[in-house]
């Protein structure tokens, strides 16, 4: 009787993972709640409202949270780095503004790059007040929520400004699309992609939670925290400037603060809801977007179901204050008021 013949294995190496394990690896343990979530929010939206699973809806749940998605993925690296961005939803909204002037003078191509370049100072304005003005980013981007506010309504005289619904590049990015999927999906995907391989994959991504698990620790590591403060909160305004050009986008016109009002807060209830520790040092990118779905789910079911508008806020801020309670359980935290 000829033996069965065994395949060689290298000492020492790992055994294989099995489907499931690469699967659940993948996708992180801590993001499987999210995914249960989801799955049961779609479940019971569906049994109320078969419209809910039309192509047509999906897509619309899609384009819905392009804004707010593009502000919580860069929210989450600004938070995992210690800090927080007040300001994304007022640059948004200074940004939109921007693009439509622009536009109206320069063309599109002009009013996309001038737009982007604003929310970058903007961004540059903000950590240099946190860096050099020894000031706290929560304060910092306070003030820059009311500040670049008051200049959008300012320059803007607090009106909608231009025009660009015939202009086929802000057409095509409200209402184009790539292999049948709208170009506002594919611009959340590209950005969220590109931040994932930033965090995860550079040595850039692993000084930013360096930072943020430790400041003194990286500081005496070598790392120039004053020039990630400056990085990340640059390259939140770009992305939020971005954002406002999307808006512009949508409604044909800049808005001072119709479309961004509202938005930065949004933005840290995805990134808190994700898994983000608003204390720094922790998160991803792939647990943001999976709240930033659960969200756009909800509030699409919502308004599918007849729900009171008013009450998508009430949900919005149950989910952020139930996000912040599980971390802190979880991490054991002493809550405030109860003894050690």
């Amino acid at each position: 009787m000829t033996a069965t013949p065994v395949a060689p294995t290298v000492e020492g190496a790992p055994p294989r993972e099995r489907g499931w394990r690469r699967i659940l690896r993948a996708i992180g343990v801590q993001n499987l709640s999210l995914v249960a979530a989801i799955a049961v929010l779609v479940l019971v939206i569906g049994s109320q409202n078969s419209a809910f699973y039309l192509t047509s809806n999906l897509k619309t749940i899609g384009m819905a949270v392009t804004i707010s998605g593009l502000l919580a993925v860069v929210q989450t690296v600004v938070i995992i780095m210690g800090g927080i961005d007040l300001s994304v939803g007022s640059v948004a909204g200074l940004a939109s503004v921007a693009s439509a002037m622009l536009f109206t003078s320069f063309g599109s191509g002009v009013s996309l790059i001038g737009a982007l370049a604003i929310g970058a100072v903007c961004g540059v304005i903000s950590g240099s007040v946190v860096v050099f003005g020894r000031v706290t980013p929560m304060i910092a981007t306070l003030a820059g929520l009311i500040g670049y506010k008051g200049i959008a309504q300012l320059v803007s005289d607090g009106r909608a400004q231009g025009y660009t619904g015939a202009d086929p590049l802000y057409v095509f990015l409200a209402r184009g699309s790539v292999l049948g999927i709208p170009t506002l999906i594919w611009i959340l995907a590209l950005v969220a992609a590109a931040l994932h391989v930033m965090l995860r994959y550079t040595r850039m991504g692993r000084n930013i939670y360096a930072v943020g698990g430790n400041d003194t620790a990286a500081r005496l590591s070598g790392i120039d925290i004053n020039r990630y403060i400056l990085g990340v909160f640059a390259l939140a305004g770009t992305v939020a400037a971005l954002a406002g050009v999307l808006i512009t986008a949508r409604t044909g016109s800049g808005q001072p603060v119709s479309g961004s009002e509202g938005l930065e807060f949004q933005s840290i209830t995805a990134a808190a809801l994700g898994g983000v520790a608003l204390r720094g040092g922790k998160g991803s990118i792939g647990g943001t977007i999976l709240a930033v779905i659960l969200l756009g789910i909800l509030l699409n079911g919502m308004s599918l179901l007849g729900v009171n508008p008013f009450w998508q806020n009430i949900a919005q801020g149950t989910l952020l204050v139930s996000a912040v309670i599980i971390q802190q359980l979880r991490n054991g935290e002493r809550r405030v008021g109860l003894p050690k």
